[in-house]
């Protein structure tokens, strides 16, 4: 077995090229507080620095789940993983989750004291951080992983969408405005669309190792639709901002970005197996960065 120190495991065990759907939705929430007169350098730091060490979380946590559980094996698609590998043991894993746990709780803490003056929104907020660590985890670590239950696209949509956007909003604001809830939908649904490229490409193995994914539990075909919806819907929520929100024309950059989508969703609409679908999640995963960045700059610009 190969040193599990090795920088460059590590480094890819936290998965990187998923990480910029983090990015995408402290950016969302950035651009519309400072749109509204209220942005933060710091807090957006903190508040991306703290949003990156959760996803990375997820993403070791998974890493563990999925090897302890068996999912993780010769016949699932994807890109070999850390303990699948033989590079990192279980326990090098659990250690490393831990760390991350430390300084998650140091960066959120921090982000949380800088931001928050009011004793009712430090408390909500560290509540919802405990809640958002204890969600990195349980999607597949656990006797009863969500995860396995069909719950991944609705944690994804709050933590990437709901959460991500509009508490970045408020702790830069200091208040909620109700329209930041459809940039919110759309950042959390095109995220979700990245784990439904996931979970379509490896429905196969999945199913037959009792993940029940909400793709397992709607079949292939409504997979793909299902897909399109996700990416659809996203397009009508900015659009919906836009239209009662901006009075430019840079609030429309985002629609730039829907060439790209329109060509993505018809790829894997008529995608036939899980391999064609392989190189896919890279470009949802570029789909989705490059409208939510669209969008940021729009709003900056008008």
């Amino acid at each position: 077995m190969k040193s599990s120190s090795s920088l460059a495991v590590w480094l890819d065990a936290a998965r990187p090229k998923t990480l910029p759907l983090a990015i995408a939705s402290i950016v969302c929430g950035s651009a519309v507080a400072g749109w509204h007169g209220s942005f933060s350098a710091l807090v957006a730091a903190l508040a991306l620095l703290t949003a990156l060490l959760l996803q990375i979380l997820s993403n070791l946590a998974n890493d563990y789940g999925d090897a302890v559980k068996g999912t993780d094996n010769d016949d699932r698609l994807g890109p070999q993983r850390a303990i699948q590998s033989g590079l990192v043991t279980p326990q090098a894993m659990r250690n490393a989750m831990i760390v991350n746990i430390i300084f998650t709780a140091i960066s959120g803490l921090s982000l949380i004291f800088i931001a928050c003056n009011n004793p009712h929104d430090i408390i909500g907020f560290i509540l919802l951080g405990v809640l958002a660590i204890i969600a990195s985890i349980a999607y597949t670590v656990g006797n009863k992983p969500y995860g396995y239950r069909g719950l991944g696209d609705l944690s994804v949509l709050i933590f990437f969408g709901w959460l991500g956007v509009a508490g970045t909003y408020y702790l830069q604001a200091g208040s909620i405005d109700s329209v930041i809830m459809l940039p919110a939908t759309a950042c959390g649904l095109l995220a979700v669309g990245v784990l439904n490229i996931n979970n379509l490409r490896d429905i196969d193995n999945d199913r037959a190792c009792g993940k029940q994914t909400l793709v397992v539990r709607m079949g292939p075909e409504w997979g793909r639709k299902y897909h399109l919806f996700l990416l659809s819907a996203s397009v009508v929520c900015l659009t919906l901002f836009a239209l009662f929100e901006t009075k430019s024309l840079f609030g429309w950059l985002f629609v730039l970005s829907v060439p790209l989508l329109y060509k993505h969703g018809k790829a894997v609409y008529h995608s036939k197996d899980g391999a064609e679908l392989r190189p896919m999640m890279a470009t949802m995963v570029k789909c989705a960065l490059l409208t939510n960045l669209l969008f940021a700059i729009g709003i900056i610009l008008s």
